[in-house]
């Protein structure tokens, strides 16, 4: 009787609990970028539940410190962060956490950051350089993350080699390309930074046992 006891134990902690329901697994992501890239516009199109945002009209003030240009017509800011979820399959749900993109914020990303799996840096070709500090932040702090270029109507279109390039990114960093307002365009981001997340920090896991394991 104690060898059955043993192997249905066995069998419900596979199968991820008592009732032989599997476990619900939630990972933080960030999504992070430049002075309106599209951030708050992915974690609204790809929210399931109504998202969180904290958004205020841009003032004459503001207007001294945020550079417009290439985004004249974005009348409003992220002042705290942007916050949705998404179900990408049974058992597996995102909280995505939407950065401000002004260098006057950046003080809320340490918090944010904390415990998240990996990050989305948006990308707008017509501001290229805005998300050079997303960037240089999740290399130095070795979060991985992806870089989806949000592709505007109005902007010239580049492929992902360029932008690699351009940006100067770490080999292996994942550039696609995306519309921020898709829903099906951005889960496939989120889903793209999971599996590459999934390998980096499996390669690290590997490598902290074996410094001879191979790359990601």
């Amino acid at each position: 009787m104690g060898r059955r006891h043993d192997d249905r134990d066995a069998e419900d902690a596979e199968a991820g609990g008592d009732g032989g329901e599997p476990v619900a697994l939630a990972l933080k992501i960030l999504v992070a970028g430049g002075f309106g890239a599209g951030k708050t516009t992915l974690v609204g199109a790809v929210s399931e539940i109504r998202p969180l945002r904290t958004e205020e009209l841009l003032s004459e003030a503001g207007e001294l410190v945020d550079d417009t240009g290439g985004v004249a017509r974005k009348t409003t800011t992220t002042v705290a962060m942007d916050f949705g979820r998404i179900t990408v399959r049974a058992g597996l749900s995102l909280y995505l956490f939407g950065t401000p993109g002004q260098d006057r914020f950046w003080f809320l990303w340490d918090e944010l950051a904390q415990g998240a799996l990996g990050a989305v840096v948006l990308a707008d070709t017509r501001r290229l350089e805005d998300c050079f500090p997303a960037v240089d932040y999740f290399e130095h702090r070795r979060i991985p993350f992806v870089v989806a270029v949000n592709c505007f109507t109005d902007a010239r279109r580049y492929g992902a080699p360029d932008v690699s390039r351009a940006l100067d990114l770490e080999t292996g960093t994942p550039v696609v390309l995306c519309d921020a307002r898709d829903r099906d365009s951005g889960k496939e981001v989120l889903i793209r930074l999971v599996e590459y997340a999934g390998r980096v920090h499996t390669a690290r896991l590997l490598e902290s046992v074996d410094p001879q394991a191979g790359a990601v």
